[in-house]
């Protein structure tokens, strides 16, 4: 007899398991297998993210056509009213770049002629700067943000960047510190008029030799240990190519340590200036 209710209970229990197996599958047996993870995106790992600027656009210059060709998103910054200012930015707005104004302004040490055409200089008047700035935002297509072209004179002078300030909050574009100068007021006036605006931490190619540009890549890559963002400056013209050739050996590294992104994707966007009556 007790055999029996043995059996009974045995029969039982297996039924009621099978029961549950095809009840609750995911509860039993199907937790014996690991649930499928989701697959990592590309640059899910890169919380860090690094933007690289090109200066000099506008000129035909050396590096043009190896930059425009680069397998990752760069900010080029196209001089106004240059023989390929326009072709440059439309190329480069075709390739999925972004395109900024390169702003030639007034260095401290320099001639003026080094500028060239529409650049601006602490010795115009207000009206003047503002006529300049929006002839040259007309000529160079596709612009979503200024940057200065040398410039450690002007972007000193509250003035002077007071107007440049102010249109660019008008047209709803952002500010790209240069750098030039230590004494730049680019930033403090962004912040105080409610701008985006964004800084350069590096040049390149200050110094045109391939070696030097090298040295300056090795440094940045140090640099992203230690920032969540960062942004440099390389140049067309004449150590384009060489710029251009060094970027394009360190995407790879470059891209195991962060996200290649565009200027304006690392703004800062300080709380919009309320316009009190």
């Amino acid at each position: 007899m007790r055999k029996r209710v043995l059996r009974f209970q045995l029969i039982a229990s297996v039924g009621m398991l099978v029961l549950m197996l095809l009840l609750y599958p995911s509860e039993l047996g199907a937790a014996d297998e690991p649930a499928a993870s989701p697959q990592p995106s590309p640059n899910s790992q890169a919380l860090k993210k690094i933007a690289i600027v090109i200066d000099d656009f506008g000129n035909n210059m050396d590096g043009t056509e190896q930059m425009m060709n680069m397998p990752v998103p760069l900010t080029i910054a196209v001089m106004p009213f240059l023989p390929s200012s326009k072709q440059d930015a439309e190329t480069a707005h075709a390739k999925g770049h972004e395109v900024i104004l390169h702003l030639p302004m007034e260095p401290v040490r320099g001639k003026k002629s080094w500028l060239g055409p529409g650049a601006i200089t602490t010795d115009l008047s207000n009206d003047e700067i503002r006529k300049r700035v929006l002839a040259a935002l007309d000529n160079v297509p596709y612009v979503v943000g200024i940057n200065n072209h040398m410039g450690s004179k002007a972007t000193s002078d509250p003035r002077v960047m007071q107007v440049i300030v102010d249109i660019a909050k008008e047209k709803g574009l952002f500010l790209l510190d240069s750098r030039t100068s230590p004494r730049s007021v680019v930033v403090k006036l962004a912040k105080e008029n409610g701008v985006s605006y964004a800084e350069n931490s590096l040049f390149f190619d200050d110094i045109y030799t391939y070696g030097h540009i090298s040295k300056q890549m090795t440094r940045f890559q140090k640099l992203i240990k230690d920032n969540e963002q960062l942004i440099a400056i390389g140049h067309v013209g004449p150590p384009g190519k060489k710029t251009a050739q060094v970027i394009k050996e360190a995407i790879p590294a470059l891209q195991k340590k962060a996200q290649f992104v565009t200027v304006s994707q690392l703004l800062t966007v300080p709380p919009a200036k309320l316009d009190v009556p």
